[in-house]
C-alpha cells in the first residue's frame, strides 16, 4: 500500500469516526432544541433592530502583506496548465508577490507570515471611541478568518493572538473596549469554509523549476494549521467530514461560552446542518440578557432566514422591505488592508444606510485596518463624514421602523444592479428624485439621496395615495429653516430649502 493510499484509508476511518461525534453535542439546557420549527420561536432584540449601523475589524495576519482578502489561500495558487483547453492559467498574484517578497511557499509558508503581524499601533480604545462617534451601535471583532488563526485566547488551539503574532487576546480586548462604551459587541466565525479553503497549502508548483516540491502545508507537523488532506468530493465551500465538523462545534463553543457575544455571524449559510442548529440552539439557550427588554443575542448568517436567525447579505441589500431583520455586511474597500485600495466615500456609506434601513436592515461596515492597527488618512475622513451626517439625522436611522413603502424614484423603477450574493448591490447611483422612508410614531422621514436642484415631489404622501394622510408639518432635520410645503390628491411638495446641508443626502421629518 502506497502513502497516499494509506492516508485514504485513515482519513476515512477518521470520517467514520467522525459521524458518531456529531450525532449527541452538548447542548446548553434551555427552550431551543436543535429543529427549525424550534428555533423558530427566536425573537429578534429590541437593540438590534433599534442599532442600525454596526462596525467591524475583518483583521488579522493576512493584512501583513497588505495586498487584500484570501492571501492565505492565494499564495498557495501557482499557476497551472490545463491540457483539455491547452490553456495556462498565470498564478494568482499572491503567489506572485509571495516569492517575490518572503521566498517559495515549500520554504516560507502563512505560518511564517503570521509571527510577522505584531498589531503594534493598535489602540482598541481610542479606535472604538472614534467608530461610538461615527454612529456605530454594535461593534464586530474577526474570531477567525479562512486561515484557521484564531484571535481569541483558545484552550483548543495553538495558533491564535495569544500565542503568536500580537501576543495579545484581540477578541477580548475589542470586546472590552466595546463595553466600555456601550456598545453590543460580536464575534465573527469564518472557520466552516477553512477546512476546504486551505487545501491549496497541500499542492506544490505545476511548472518551474519548483515542479513537484511540495508546499509547507504538506508537512503534518503543521496540520493543526493547514488541516489534514481532503478525501475525493470533500470540495464544498463547507466541509462534509463530520470529525471537522465536531471541531467546528468545539471551538465555536468556545468563542460563545468564554466570550458570550451579543452577535455572532457565520461566513457561511447555516453550517453544517444539525451541528448548526446545535450551535445556535446553545448560542441562544446560554444568553444572560434574554430577559431583559433590550436583551438577546443574535446570530446571522447567509441563509433565509424564516425568522430563525438575521439573514446576512454581503456586498448586497434586499430588493424589498423584509418581513425580518435582516444585515448587510460590506467593507469600504478590500476586506484585509491592500496597498493603493479605492474606498468607498462617506456619501456612498450614508445612502447604503439609509437604503438598508428603509428595508427592515442594518448595516456591518468593516472599517479596513492597517496591518500595524491604525487608520489610514481616507479612512478617518471617511468616518468624519458619517459622523457629521449622523450627528443631524441619526433620529430618522435609529430606533425607526420600515415605513408603508421604502422608497421612490428612478433608482426603483429603473432597472437595478444585483449584488454579488444575490439582491441588489450595495453601493448604486442615485438622483435628487430618489427618496427612501423610515418611520417612528406619526414620524415619517422621508431621506433626498441627493441633494435637490428644485422643489420636492412625494408621491407616496399625496392624499389619495394608498399611503397618504393628512400631513401637519415638514421640517428639514439639521436645520432651524422654516420649510414651505403642500399637500394634495397627488403628491407632497416640499419647497428647495434656501439654505442645503453640506452632504448629499437631506432629511426631511413629516408629522
Amino acid at each position: 500500500m502506497n502513502i497516499r493510499s494509506l492516508l485514504v484509508v485513515c482519513l476515512s476511518f477518521s470520517l467514520w469516526a467522525g459521524f458518531a461525534q456529531t450525532e449527541n453535542l452538548p447542548i446548553h439546557a434551555g427552550k431551543f432544541k436543535p429543529t427549525d420549527e424550534s428555533l423558530k420561536q427566536y425573537k429578534y432584540p429590541e437593540w438590534f433592530r433599534d442599532a442600525k449601523f454596526g462596525i467591524w475589524a475583518h483583521w488579522g495576519p493576512q493584512a501583513v502583506p497588505r495586498q487584500g482578502d484570501w492571501y492565505a489561500r492565494g499564495m498557495y495558487e501557482r499557476g497551472t496548465y490545463n491540457c483539455e483547453k491547452e490553456k495556462y492559467n498565470a498564478p494568482n498574484r499572491y503567489y506572485t508577490y509571495h516569492v517575490e517578497h518572503y521566498g517559495h511557499p515549500s520554504e516560507f509558508g502563512y505560518k511564517d507570515i503570521i509571527p510577522l503581524w505584531k498589531a503594534e499601533r493598535w489602540n482598541p480604545e481610542e479606535l472604538i471611541k472614534l467608530y461610538k462617534r461615527a454612529g456605530a451601535k454594535y461593534f464586530v471583532s474577526m474570531g477567525t478568518h479562512h486561515d484557521n488563526f484564531f484571535l481569541w485566547n483558545s484552550k483548543l488551539h495553538k495558533w491564535n493572538s495569544v500565542n503568536m503574532g500580537p501576543k495579545k487576546d484581540v477578541v477580548g480586548l475589542w470586546q472590552q473596549a466595546a463595553k466600555k462604551e456601550g456598545l453590543y459587541f460580536g464575534v465573527s466565525e469564518h472557520l466552516g469554509a477553512s477546512y476546504t479553503w486551505f487545501q491549496s497549502a497541500h499542492k506544490s508548483d505545476q511548472l518551474g523549476d519548483k515542479a513537484g516540491v511540495l508546499y509547507d502545508g504538506n508537512n503534518p507537523e503543521y496540520w493543526d494549521l493547514y488541516h489534514e488532506p481532503t478525501l475525493p468530493g470533500d470540495n464544498g465551500w463547507l466541509t462534509n467530514n463530520p470529525k471537522w465538523q465536531r471541531e467546528w462545534y468545539d471551538r465555536v463553543l468556545e468563542l460563545i461560552d468564554n466570550y458570550h457575544p451579543d452577535l455572532l455571524y457565520s461566513d457561511s449559510g447555516l453550517p453544517f446542518d444539525n451541528v448548526g442548529r446545535s450551535m445556535i440552539a446553545h448560542y441562544y439557550n446560554q444568553d444572560p440578557t434574554a430577559k431583559s427588554k433590550k436583551g438577546g443575542v443574535v446570530y446571522t448568517c447567509k441563509q433565509v432566514s424564516d425568522g430563525r436567525w438575521a439573514q446576512d447579505r454581503e456586498r448586497g441589500v434586499a430588493e424589498g422591505i423584509s418581513e425580518h431583520p435582516w444585515q448587510t455586511d460590506t467593507s469600504i474597500g478590500d476586506w484585509y488592508y491592500r496597498t493603493g485600495q479605492k474606498y468607498m466615500t462617506g456619501p456612498e456609506v450614508v445612502q447604503m444606510l439609509v437604503d438598508i434601513v428603509s428595508k427592515n436592515g442594518n448595516l456591518l461596515l468593516n472599517i479596513v485596518q492597517t496591518p500595524e492597527g491604525d487608520l489610514e488618512k481616507d479612512v478617518l475622513q471617511i468616518l468624519e463624514f458619517i459622523a457629521t451626517w449622523i450627528q443631524d439625522n441619526g433620529d430618522a436611522i435609529y430606533g425607526t421602523r420600515p415605513w408603508k413603502v421604502y422608497g421612490e424614484g428612478p433608482a426603483i423603477s429603473g432597472e437595478q444592479e444585483k449584488g454579488h450574493f444575490g439582491g441588489l448591490k450595495d453601493v448604486r447611483a442615485y438622483s435628487s428624485s430618489d427618496l427612501r422612508f423610515t418611520a417612528k410614531g406619526k414620524t415619517v422621514y422621508a431621506f433626498c439621496m441627493e441633494q435637490p436642484n428644485g422643489d420636492i415631489h412625494i408621491k407616496s404622501l399625496g392624499l389619495k395615495s394608498a399611503t397618504g394622510k393628512k400631513i401637519s408639518s415638514v421640517k428639514m432635520l439639521g436645520s432651524a429653516e422654516k420649510i414651505k410645503w403642500s399637500q394634495n390628491d397627488g403628491e407632497v411638495v416640499i419647497k428647495k430649502p434656501a439654505q442645503l446641508p453640506k452632504y448629499n443626502t437631506v432629511v426631511f421629518a413629516i408629522q
